[in-house]
């Protein structure tokens, strides 16, 4: 299984990916809707049918992978154009879900973060 780290804003998930600096591991992050205090889900339709799957493949993924599941806040917070998630330039994220590999150009966004096949090819070296 993936090592697993959940963060909330932009800052904690840059704090997050510096202290994993000069790791060998592959880095997956799932960027997600905020959740409600009261239900424990996501805001976002779309983030609550992927996350089961992206779980599923995190527990099936080798230890040679590190994900982090980071929360972009409430749902004015993110449907803001000058959101920082959508405006920094390592991650100009345009929707929620996402689900990036790290340090390359491999994105799956909104339904394909819910297409089992496609998130598990994320997780293969």
């Amino acid at each position: 299984m993936a090592e697993t780290f959940e963060v909330s804003g932009i800052e904690a998930y840059k704090e997050k990916l510096d202290s994993l600096k000069g790791s060998s591991k592959t880095i997956i992050a799932m960027f997600s809707g905020g959740k409600n205090p009261n239900t424990g889900k996501s805001w976002c339709p779309d983030c609550v049918v992927a996350k089961p799957i992206v779980d599923s493949a995190v527990a099936k993924a080798s230890e040679d992978f590190v994900y982090i599941y980071c929360s972009v806040g409430d749902r004015d917070f993110w449907k803001d154009k000058n959101c920082v998630f959508r405006t920094d330039p390592n991650l100009r994220l345009k929707s929620v879900p996402t689900l990036i590999k790290v340090g390359t150009p491999q994105r799956l966004e909104e339904a394909q973060c819910a297409d089992a096949n496609l998130v598990s090819m994320m997780f293969e070296d």
